[in-house]
């Protein structure tokens, strides 16, 4: 199970740290969701989930102050706080009650707050939690954003991955990851690959050796991260395999119960795989804008055959 720490959320989302005693770099966050507390302030824990974090907007900060009973709200938030919940953070930058301070610093919980609207915060919090704490596996890849298409190439080592992506970005196109792709799936539909940090932004040749590509090529050419969308798989040629010609039905591979649309690509002599690439690309885009080339011309064929007769 993957996690991040307090102390990434505060960095990353800007947030304001009301009990900065309590040492943040231990607290774990393991839930991509969250919690806005407002039936568990009102005496209501059933289906109660504390690994997420706690959410205050307008409504639960004035819920709160309509109590007017000190030692009520006390209890409530003692009892809320017991819990132990990684933290609680309250938008629209409204500050907490000294009772809710009181509580976060009895049970080791930090209070935040944050400035964005509570939607905003939610929002943004939820995608990058997702993203953060997705399944993921590292397989040996190459990843290149062609026109906006992420291309993974895959194969046996020495087939000419690289080369091939060398020369993608060449022609204009960006690296994202040589050899080694991480992989996490952010959604039932998307999978999203980056490169180790180790090794971003660098292409093993064979007979050259490591080359830069942001150093030689410009900032231009590489890319953080991108979705992917299109598998190529190079393999060498073989006479006795019977290679699709049409493309009438997509091909799969799978990775981490995604599917991902791949090819079977031949390798011999010859063969610009770039362009390849290129084509295999743009070729896609458009069938997921609805025109299928294959379609087409097995229409045509079909048309011609009947007028024929």
């Amino acid at each position: 199970m993957y996690s991040i720490t307090v102390t990434q959320l505060i960095e990353k989302l800007n947030l304001k740290n009301y009990t900065p005693e309590i040492c943040t770099d231990d607290i774990l966050i393991t839930d991509p969701d969250i919690n806005r507390p407002a039936v568990q302030i009102s005496g209501f824990y059933e289906h109660f989930d504390a690994n997420r974090i706690q959410i205050c907007g307008n409504v639960e900060h004035a819920y709160i102050s309509s109590i007017h009973d000190r030692d009520e709200s006390t209890q409530r938030f003692d009892k809320l706080f017991s819990y132990k919940f990684p933290c609680l953070v309250f938008c629209r930058g409204l500050e907490p009650q000294d009772f809710v301070l009181e509580a976060g610093r009895k049970y080791g919980v930090p209070v935040l707050t944050s400035d964005a609207t509570t939607s905003a915060f939610v929002h943004e919090t939820v995608r990058w939690m997702h993203v953060e704490l997705a399944s993921r596996i590292s397989i040996h890849a190459v990843l290149v954003d062609v026109y906006g298409v992420g291309v993974m190439i895959m194969g046996e080592s020495g087939i000419g991955k690289s080369e091939a992506a060398l020369e993608l970005i060449k022609r204009g196109h960006r690296l994202v990851s040589d050899d080694v792709v991480e992989i996490k799936k952010v959604s039932d539909d998307t999978l999203v690959g980056t490169a180790p940090s180790t090794t971003r932004h660098f292409i093993e040749l064979r007979g050259i050796g490591i080359i830069d590509v942001k150093a030689l090529f410009g900032a231009e050419c590489v890319k953080m991260t991108q979705s992917i969308d299109l598998v190529i798989n190079l393999e060498e040629w073989d006479k006795n395999n019977n290679y699709d010609r049409l493309g009438l039905e997509n091909q799969y591979t799978e990775f981490l119960g995604n599917k991902v649309v791949s090819h079977n690509i031949p390798i011999r002599p010859g063969r610009n795989i770039a362009i390849i690439a290129e084509c295999a690309a743009v070729n896609h885009r458009q069938k997921e804008m609805g025109y299928n080339a294959a379609e087409e011309l097995y229409r045509r064929v079909t048309e011609n055959m009947n007028k024929s007769k």
